[in-house]
């Protein structure tokens, strides 16, 4: 299946825009293989307390951004997706300048010496969010959902307000122009399938994602993920078996071909190995040191 991805993005790095009622996306200039064209800091409210989700990297240009494009109100929330460094380490300068409490999930689940060296070590969140755990300002309310899969602490967030129902900020487990990384050990493709199914049962009409623009009308890019992800892991067993044993970097170029990016061999090889955890979990694949084998 065909993912309908967006890759029309034309705001401009830096400016504020309105994308749903109490809601302002901010694009941070920090774009990348990863990134798209950057981290998207989201402002949720108008007036009185905001949230901000996602303040992204330490980049002061983006620091000012957020603060020009609050200036006259409060910021009394931030809040942060998932500990990768273009997501979470913005945080303790914005709260320098504000004031305001950090929300997150918790710190980094994985530590850089047993393959963490992605995330954002420092972020200690103020306060914890548990799945299904409320948090609310003026006029709006958000939901965290534990949704693991592209890092162990990924929370996604419901908008509950009379003008925005049916609003989630997907953060990068659903981003509207790529297909998201999953690098074990911190990222695990079983999580990350039971994650998606998680969200396909849901009904919400707009997608906020960690990067790339507003995704409308979601069910269907949703379920094409799904069906992306489960038709490349028969690519990866179809490989396995015609090469009898082989490792995660001997299948990329196999599964994903000649074409593949080289800035992405390496993340493709960590998306192999996922496939290969997940396989053997089930019992179709098998394990010795760095190879793997059909069952």
């Amino acid at each position: 299946m065909t993912i309908p991805f967006l890759k029309d993005d034309t705001l401009p790095v830096g400016e504020a825009a309105w994308v749903a009622p109490g809601v302002r996306r901010l694009l941070c200039g920090n774009p990348g293989p990863f990134t798209f064209r950057g981290t998207n800091t989201w402002i949720i409210g108008r007036g009185g307390a905001l949230a901000v989700l996602d303040p992204g990297p330490e980049d002061a240009a983006h620091l000012d951004a957020i603060l020009r494009a609050t200036a006259g109100e409060r910021i009394s929330h931030i809040l942060v997706s998932h500990t990768h460094r273009d997501h979470s380490p913005g945080a303790a300068a914005l709260q320098a300048a504000t004031g305001a409490a950090t929300f997150g999930f918790g710190p980094h689940m994985t530590p850089p010496d047993q393959g963490g060296e992605g995330g954002d070590h420092t972020f200690r969140p103020d306060a914890t969010l548990a799945d299904g755990t409320a948090i609310e300002g003026d006029a709006w309310r958000l939901t965290a959902l534990h949704t693991p899969g592209h890092c162990a602490n990924h929370l996604c967030f419901a908008l509950e307000a009379e003008e925005s129902e049916g609003v989630l900020f997907s953060a990068d487990h659903v981003m509207s122009w790529s297909t998201t990384v999953v690098s074990p050990p911190d990222g695990d493709m079983a999580a990350y399938m039971a994650s998606l199914a998680r969200l396909a049962a849901r009904d919400d009409r707009l997608y906020l994602p960690g990067h790339g623009p507003p995704l409308h009308e979601p069910a269907g890019f949703v379920a094409a993920l799904a069906a992306h992800r489960r038709e490349r892991e028969a690519m990866v067993l179809d490989a396995l078996r015609a090469a009898t044993r082989a490792t995660a970097q001997d299948l990329v170029a196999p599964v994903y071909g000649p074409a593949l990016d080289a800035r992405l061999v390496p993340a493709a090889a960590r998306s192999l190995l996922a496939h290969l955890i997940k396989l053997a979990a089930e019992g179709a694949a098998a394990r010795d040191g760095e190879e793997w084998e059909a069952r």
